[in-house]
C-alpha cells in the first residue's frame, strides 16, 4: 500500500517570519496536525504542538525559531517507509510531493486510518511503552512540563499520593491553555502572569478521567477509540484495575510497529537521528545485536533507539540523553543514560540495556508475536 490515496492536499502554512504569536492562535483555531513552513515559496519544515510547547519564545519571534526540519516525501511511497519516517523524525506530519510539486501532506492519523483493519491481530500488550513518566495531581504545571521536555514525551498520566490514576495531562492541554490565557490578557507585560500558570497544580487542568485501555484488547480497538476521540494515547491499565498504571499506547507506539520487516536482521530504528554526528545508524545497528546475540535464548524483534537533546552543553557539544527500548519474546527491556554527544550518551545507555537484559537471559523464547504481528502486518 503506498500513500496515493491518504496524503491530503488540504493543508495550513505559514512564511518563517510569521510571529509565533499567530502560530499558536492557528493551532488554537484550526487544530491541525501541524503547519508547514515556507521561506519565499519554498518549503522549509514543519511546526507541530510538540515545537510549542517545548520552548519558552516569545509570541514576537519569527516562526523560523522552531521550525522542524522534515524530510519531504513522495506521493507514492509505501505506507510503512512513510510510518518509519514520521517516527524517526519525531513529527505528526510531513509533506508530500508530487516530482517537484508540494501535493499536500500525510499526517499519522491518515495513515491509521487506512490500516486500521489491518491491526485486529495485534494486542496491546505487544506494542505498549512500560516505562511510563507520571507526575503528581498536586504538582506544579511548571514541573510538569519539565518532565515533558526532559523524556521527550507528550502525555503524562496523573497519579494521587498512592499512585493511583486520577487523569491525563498532555501538551495540547497546556498548548490550549496558555494560548486561551495569553491571548485574554493582551499584549501588557505577562511575566508574572506566567509565573503565576506554572504554579497552578496539576490537578487544575488534567483531563479526568483519563481514557484507559487493558493489555488484552486489539490494537484496532485502541486506535479507533483514539481516533473517534481525538487523542493520541491511551493509559494502559489492567482489566480489572483501571487505577493502577501499566504504561501508556500511543498512535506514535502504533506507527512503530507498521515499521517491523519480515526480514532476519534484527529491525533497529533511530528517533532523531539527526543529532548522530560521528555515530552511525550502522554502529547502532551492530552495538545492539552484539548485546543480544549473547543471549540467543531470548528474542529481540525490534530495538528503538531515541536521542534527545538538552540545552546544555561542555565546550560546544551538548548533552544527549539517549533511550534505547526492546521489543523481545519477553517482553520490552530498556535501558537509558546522558552524555556529551550521542555516542557518549547511546554508550551509556546501552551498558545499562546489557545489565537489564541479563536478567532475563534464561528465559525461554516465545515466537507467537513474531509470526502473529509479521504475518498480520506484511498483507499491508
Amino acid at each position: 500500500m503506498d500513500i496515493a490515496d491518504i496524503a491530503t492536499p488540504d493543508f495550513i502554512e505559514v512564511d518563517v517570519d510569521e510571529r509565533l504569536g499567530k502560530v499558536r492562535s492557528i493551532f488554537e483555531r484550526e487544530n491541525p496536525k501541524g503547519i508547514i513552513v515556507q521561506d519565499d515559496g519554498e518549503y522549509a519544515g514543519v511546526i507541530g504542538e510538540k515545537q510549542l510547547i517545548n520552548s519558552h519564545v516569545e509570541d514576537n519571534t519569527k516562526a523560523a525559531a522552531l521550525t522542524k526540519a522534515v524530510p519531504k516525501i513522495d506521493r507514492h511511497e509505501n505506507v510503512r517507509e512513510v510510518a518509519r519516517m514520521l517516527v524517526e523524525g519525531d513529527t505528526k506530519v510531513a509533506p508530500v510531493y508530487e516530482g517537484e510539486k508540494q501535493y499536500g501532506i500525510i499526517t499519522q492519523d491518515a495513515i491509521l486510518e487506512a490500516v486500521l483493519d489491518n491491526l485486529d491481530a495485534l494486542t496491546v500488550e505487544q506494542i505498549y511503552t512500560d516505562d511510563v513518566v507520571t507526575v503528581g495531581e498536586r504538582d506544579h504545571l511548571g514541573q510538569a512540563i519539565n518532565r515533558l521536555r526532559e523524556h521527550g514525551v507528550s502525555r503524562l498520566p496523573v497519579v494521587n499520593d498512592e499512585g493511583r490514576l486520577e487523569g491525563i495531562l498532555t501538551t495540547y492541554d497546556l498548548v490550549e491553555f496558555m494560548v486561551r490565557d495569553e491571548g485574554r490578557q493582551g499584549k501588557q507585560d505577562r511575566r508574572g502572569d506566567t509565573d503565576r500558570m506554572l504554579d497552578l497544580p496539576v490537578y487544575d487542568l488534567m483531563t479526568s478521567p483519563a481514557r484507559t485501555a487493558t493489555p488484552e484488547e486489539s490494537v484496532r480497538d485502541a486506535v479507533a477509540r483514539m481516533l473517534e476521540h481525538g487523542i493520541a494515547g491511551l493509559v494502559v491499565t489492567p482489566a480489572d484495575d483501571d487505577g493502577e498504571v501499566l504504561g501508556v499506547v500511543t498512535k506514535t507506539d502504533v506507527l512503530r510497529a507498521l515499521t517491523y520487516t519480515e526480514e532476519e536482521q534484527m529491525d533497529v530504528q533511530v528517533t532523531n537521528i539527526g543529532l548522530l554526528e560521528t555515530l552511525s545508524r550502522a554502529d547502532i545497528n551492530s552495538a545492539i545485536t552484539e548485546v543480544a546475540d549473547k543471549y540467543q535464548r531470548m528474542s529481540v524483534l525490534h530495538a528503538h533507539v531515541r536521542f534527545h537533546e538538552h540545552k546544555e552543553k561542555l565546550r560546544g557539544t551538548p548533552l544527549i540523553q539517549c533511550q534505547i527500548r526492546l521489543r523481545t519474546s519477553h517482553g520490552q527491556l530498556a535501558g537509558s543514560g546522558e552524555g556529551y554527544g550521542a555516542q557518549h550518551a547511546f554508550h551509556v545507555a546501552l551498558d545499562k540495556l546489557e545489565r537489564n537484559v541479563l536478567e532475563v537471559k534464561g528465559f525461554e523464547a516465545d515466537e507467537r508475536y513474531r509470526g502473529q504481528l509479521r504475518r498480520k502486518l506484511n498483507e499491508l
